[in-house]
């Protein structure tokens, strides 16, 4: 019997190392399929402005671990990015882009504009997918002088898209309905937050397991900062339970038998 329990994992730890890279990691990333969509990020672009909003709970299997995590960075002056998946890998991720941006700004004086710099993220995706991958979705925004505010999406099998409105997770479900009913080009920034507002009101209201709590930051010509922090406020107390007389209970009790 032992010898047969060890020949079949010898055999497993076998099979594993003839498996190609790409196709293993396909298959450890849907262990994480569901925590990564659990969280949402999202984002639009208004009159010269980008708005991302991020939740801040961190999650492993059923136990939040924390509900005040910033998932949004800030790259540089004029740059955010917002970021969804496994934990260790978006903070590694993040962090390593936000430091070959200020590298590169560093060597040649002059920072990166958020096409190159989302192509340079995209380009980073691409090549550890083949390699180890990272599971991290994201939305970059920022504001370029002479082009203004943009924004892209891109999904840890690194495919890069601009939008004008985007989300990320299960609360995209609700969210892009709310984008696709209220959004309109040229908003402003407080037709923004209202905007902002509405899609964490409609996410509280409609995912089963939403997040405590919601970030909201902003990218325009003066720069990149912080704009609202979004908790979600304690039910109110119903109040003491009722006292029960130790007789009346036992009098209940006889007339229920």
């Amino acid at each position: 019997m032992k010898k047969r329990i060890v020949r079949q994992s010898l055999e497993h730890i076998l099979f594993v190392r003839h498996i190609p890279a790409a196709v293993y990691s396909w298959h450890i990333a849907g262990s994480f399929r569901v925590l990564r969509e659990m969280e949402c990020i999202f984002g639009f672009v208004g009159d010269g402005f980008v708005i991302l909003g991020a939740d801040t709970s961190v999650v492993q299997s059923i136990v939040v671990q924390k509900t005040t995590e910033d998932k949004i960075l800030q790259l540089d002056s004029h740059k955010l990015m917002a970021t969804s998946g496994e934990a260790g890998d978006r903070v590694i991720f993040s962090e390593y882009i936000q430091k070959n941006i200020n590298l590169y700004n560093f060597r040649n004086g002059i920072p990166l504009s958020t096409a190159a710099a989302a192509s340079f993220t995209r380009n980073e995706l691409a090549v550890a997918l083949r390699k180890n991958p990272y599971y991290v979705n994201l939305m970059l925004g920022g504001f370029d002088k002479g082009k203004g505010p943009s924004l892209y999406f891109m999904d840890y099998i690194a495919t890069l898209h601009q939008l004008e409105k985007g989300a990320v997770g299960y609360g995209s479900y609700f969210v892009l309905s709310v984008m696709d009913k209220y959004f309109r080009k040229g908003m402003s920034v407080e037709e923004g937050m209202a905007l902002a507002d509405k899609c964490i009101a409609e996410i509280r209201k409609r995912l089963i397991a939403s997040p405590h709590s919601f970030v909201l930051k902003i990218v325009d010509k003066d720069g990149a900062r912080d704009l609202a922090w979004r908790s979600l406020e304690p039910a109110p107390s119903a109040g003491p339970p009722p006292v029960i007389n130790p007789g009346e209970a036992s009098t209940s009790m006889q007339v229920q038998g």
